[in-house]
């Protein structure tokens, strides 16, 4: 009776240990999955998406088929040599030295109120550096709302871009073998047009109301910069060969009469012609930087022209420093200004009064141009005696001069 007990025990423990690898496999290919499933729960579908499609397919897959592909390229098609093959390499990562500028951008330079998403699309279509860092910035971010998560969320990493990796070097000799470095570029569209595509899919609040203000002063400021660089063109191209007095007098009329685009500005006359704030600003701005250009050009050119020998740094920083305490002066005459007009932060009854005196205060120094030469750049303004006395003596100098032996002759010895 006691063997026949026995007997039924034994087949259970063989039948669980037959089960035992069944389950054990079970579990092996179960528990990426469940993994993958919590940090789906907990960090968003999306940002999980944008992590396996940046570091696996883009960086992993595509850096394994751009590296070999490009070896090849180098080697079979253009037939470079080791050392050019080097600088070329050394070029192509000129993007990823630049990584503390990507990763500014996306921190304070968003883009229509988002700053990942759209750097993304950047990165579609410009530089993998660029989603590199935005999705490292990603991942930052989403370390410091759940901290217990950090270490998961490098391992995603990882491990898709160790397996795009894998695949990509496995690939790529064949590809290269079917279709040619060349076809192997073309495969690279595949892996931009996914991270393009991250860019919309990606779910990211929009910046306040408030930072999206900010972002459109930016925005203007940025426009002003390009009528500077309008108006440094058109002097190099059009107007460097006039006179200094010409030049100047212009710019400062034009100077008096861009500062009533502010005055219509603060009237509002700009919404009685139906013209938008927004683009009446970049407008405005537009031609004051534009304008200041015209006038601050001829100005540092006859200063340099000002300068004697010997003293040249001495007194161009003396007149530099003029124009600061300019500068520093107006600020202080302004700021009185705006106190006696009671403009406040809150208070703009009388801000024309203030725009309108501003502008007026332009016409004086019209009065004193009788001041500057009429030369042109071409012409020297200071007599050629103040010129050339430092080069006489440098010639004298140099005359004196004679090249010394680095190495004695042997036959002396």
């Amino acid at each position: 009776m006691g063997e026949e007990e026995t007997l039924p025990t034994h087949k259970n423990e063989i039948q669980e240990n037959k089960e035992q690898p069944s389950n054990e496999t079970r579990s092996c290919l179960c528990t990426p999955i469940d993994w993958c499933k919590m940090l789906v729960r907990e960090l968003d579908w999306s940002f999980v998406l944008v992590v396996m499609i940046v570091y696996g397919i883009s960086q992993g897959l595509g850096g394994a088929l751009a590296r070999v592909g490009t070896e090849y390229y180098m080697k079979d098609v253009q037939k470079v040599q080791p050392s050019e093959a080097q600088v070329y390499s050394g070029i192509t990562s000129i993007p990823w030295i630049l990584k503390p500028l990507w990763g500014l951008l996306t921190d304070v330079v968003p883009i229509l109120g988002y700053h990942r998403r759209p750097y993304f699309v950047l990165a579609g279509s410009a530089s993998v550096a660029i989603g590199d860092v935005t999705v490292d910035a990603c991942v930052a971010q989403k370390s410091g709302n759940h901290p217990s998560l950090a270490s998961d969320m490098q391992t995603l990493c990882s491990l898709s871009f160790s397996i795009g990796s894998l695949i990509g070097f496995s690939l790529s000799g064949i590809f290269v073998h079917l279709i040619g470095p060349q076809g192997v570029y073309g495969l690279l569209t595949i892996p931009a047009g996914l991270v393009l595509l991250v860019g919309t899919l990606l779910k990211e609040p929009r910046s306040s109301i408030f930072a999206y203000e900010q972002e459109t002063i930016g925005y203007i400021m940025a426009i002003g910069s390009v009528g500077s660089l309008i108006g440094t063109i058109l002097y190099q191209y059009k107007l460097k060969n006039y006179p200094f007095r010409d030049l100047l007098f212009w710019a400062q009329v034009l100077s008096c009469l861009s500062g009533m685009l502010d005055l219509v500005l603060v009237l509002r006359l700009n919404l009685k012609l139906n013209i938008p704030d927004h683009f009446f600003v970049l407008i405005d701005t537009s031609v004051t930087q534009m304008v200041a250009r015209f006038k601050w050009m001829p100005l540092l050119v006859l200063s340099s022209k000002l300068c004697p020998a010997g003293i040249e740094g001495t007194f161009f920083a003396l007149l530099m420093s003029i124009d600061n305490a300019g500068v520093l002066t107006s600020s202080w005459l302004g700021g009185l200004l705006l106190h006696s007009l009671n403009v406040t932060r809150t208070e703009f009854d009388k801000l024309w009064l203030a725009v309108f005196i501003r502008n007026i205060s332009r016409i004086t120094p019209l009065f004193l141009l009788f001041l500057v030469p009429r030369s042109d750049s071409n012409s020297s303004v200071l007599e050629n005696d103040v010129l050339n006395w430092k080069g006489v003596n440098e010639t004298s100098v140099s005359d004196n001069v004679e090249l010394v032996a680095l190495v004695h002759n042997t036959d002396d010895r």
